[in-house]
């Protein structure tokens, strides 16, 4: 099983000292997170991509590239690559740089995002929203696969033979599908026989086992071996020394930063029983003490048969002290645990 960490690198405001983190503080905070993650034996750490002002990363691959100079053997991710508005030769291009520099660390979580900025921003239509994703993930994979591509679509110009490069020490270079649920992504993943993750963000985890259930079937009918291929969790998380500290330091950034977003969707607003509901029991919040946190990810093991489990410590404003504590625990004792009780289990 691997462990990692996953950030938006958010740019909330501290609740203690009411200050807005500036995006030149965040950037130096992010590579500490990632520094110490390698550190404390993290296997991976994404960063993901936004357009907008409460996040500091539009451009992953440059914030990983730095990453990459500052660690040794963590591996590093998008969370996730908006490929629907990106250009897959860029994408790939991109990424081959930071494979390189890392000595063949990278990887590409690919999405169709859940925000909508990028779409005007370079020029798309959101009428085309599925159909973008489609055309512009088989194009990636052609790229990747193959050193010279000729291909045709409706939202790029033609490639007549061109050779793409530089290429990465990675062969082939490893394409992620992120999701939140939506079948028809789990389906398409499972059908090209790339790997998987899942963002479980709210409600229980059990809703979820139909989704991967579709992608091992999916997987089965594009003839691939459903076992081979590797399935990630991802939910929302932090780690205190108890429960209750936990729920106390994590509530304050977290509740803002989800009333932000749901004002802009409609959702209800935050509250603290809300909240401590959604980390009581098999909940999808990751938030409590260590041997909390170690029992959420087992159970979602026994659900899902996951490889790999990733958690966003660094939410809304979350002061960076906090962020590292809870780093520092998550990969000396949360990750120790984790990976005994996985391995006596698959024995």
């Amino acid at each position: 099983m691997e462990l990692g960490l996953a950030t938006f690198a958010d740019l909330g405001r501290d609740p203690k000292s009411g200050q807005l983190i500036t995006p030149e503080q965040r950037f130096a905070n992010l590579l500490e997170e990632i520094e110490l993650a390698d550190q404390v034996g993290l296997d991976v750490f994404g960063v993901g991509e936004h357009h907008r002002p409460d996040y500091a990363v539009s451009a992953t691959p440059v914030a990983l590239a730095a990453a990459a100079a500052r660690t040794e053997r963590i591996r590093l991710a998008s969370a996730v690559t908006v490929l629907s508005s990106e250009d897959p030769v860029r994408v790939f291009q991109q990424f081959a740089t930071v494979d390189l520099i890392s000595h063949g660390r990278a990887e590409i979580i690919a999405g169709r995002g859940s925000f909508t900025e990028s779409f005007p921003l370079f020029g798309y239509d959101l009428k085309d929203y599925d159909e973008l994703f489609e055309e512009k993930l088989l194009l990636l994979l052609q790229i990747r696969d193959n050193e010279r591509v000729t291909w045709s679509g409706s939202f790029r110009a033609p490639l007549e033979d061109q050779g793409i490069y530089p290429r990465p020490v990675q062969d082939p270079l490893p394409v992620w599908i992120g999701v939140g649920g939506t079948p028809k992504s789990v389906a398409r993943a499972g059908y090209l026989g790339l790997p998987l993750t899942i963002a479980i963000l709210s409600g229980q985890p059990e809703s979820f086992v139909p989704h991967v259930d579709l992608y091992r079937r999916a997987a089965e009918q594009g003839g691939h071996d459903p076992a081979s291929l590797p399935i990630a969790i991802n939910t929302h998380g932090y780690v205190a020394a108890t429960d209750k500290q936990a729920g106390d330091e994590l509530y304050p950034a977290y509740a803002p930063m989800m009333n932000q977003i749901g004002r802009e969707r409609g959702w209800p607003p935050m509250t603290r029983p809300a909240f401590d509901a959604q980390r009581a029991g098999t909940g999808a919040l990751g938030v409590g003490s260590p041997e909390r946190l170690v029992e959420k990810i087992l159970h979602q093991h026994e659900l899902f048969g996951n490889t790999r489990y990733m958690a966003q410590f660094s939410l809304g404003g979350m002061p960076h002290d906090l962020v590292l504590k809870a780093t520092e625990i998550f990969g000396t004792q949360v990750a120790p645990e984790v990976r005994k009780e996985v391995a006596r289990r698959e024995a």
